[in-house]
């Protein structure tokens, strides 16, 4: 029975780690360091509560332990290194570096967001999750969700220059 249950933990994370990754460096502002650790603290929390969600929901489990424990973090912000404004410049190799670029370009936008602004911009359009499920993970109502992320991505355009003309 445990071996069965081992076994059901690990495919589920050898399944999900690229995506909870993913998740986390967004979450962490682009923190590969950070959100490996994020990734890991995580994982140990769900495999203490594997028998209670693994017949339930263990994404949305872990997505809101990831969501809680990054927004902890960044209260208590480690002062050794510091962001710099502009990231170094990377040797062009063809039509992937434009893409890359913009995308670090994004990710530097959305780790100068607060916490909560960022978590909810993250999981509503990165992770497209629906407006409940996000307002389930940061524990506040849909609306307060519809409000940080509004403003995240507001805020987010205002960083990154993009002006949307109004039509009509």
């Amino acid at each position: 029975m445990e071996q069965s249950r081992a076994g059901e933990f690990e495919e589920f994370v050898a399944a999900r780690w690229s995506g909870l990754f993913h998740l986390a460096r967004l979450l962490t502002g682009g923190d590969r360091h950070r959100a490996e650790d994020l990734v890991q603290e995580s994982l140990v929390k769900l495999w203490f509560a594997w028998r209670k969600v693994a017949d339930g929901a263990p994404e949305a489990y872990v997505r809101k332990v990831m969501v809680r424990a990054a927004a902890r973090s960044a209260r208590r912000r480690w002062w050794g290194e510091r962001p710099v404004e502009q990231l170094p410049e990377v040797a062009a190799t063809g039509d992937v570096s434009a893409v890359v670029a913009e995308r670090s370009r994004l990710e530097a936008a959305l780790a100068r967001l607060p916490t909560r602004q960022r978590a909810a911009v993250v999981l509503r359009y990165y992770q497209d999750l629906p407006e409940a499920q996000v307002a389930e993970a940061l524990g506040c109502p849909v609306g307060t969700v519809r409000s940080h992320a509004a403003r995240g991505v507001a805020r987010l355009r205002q960083i990154l220059g993009d002006v949307i003309e109004p039509v009509g």
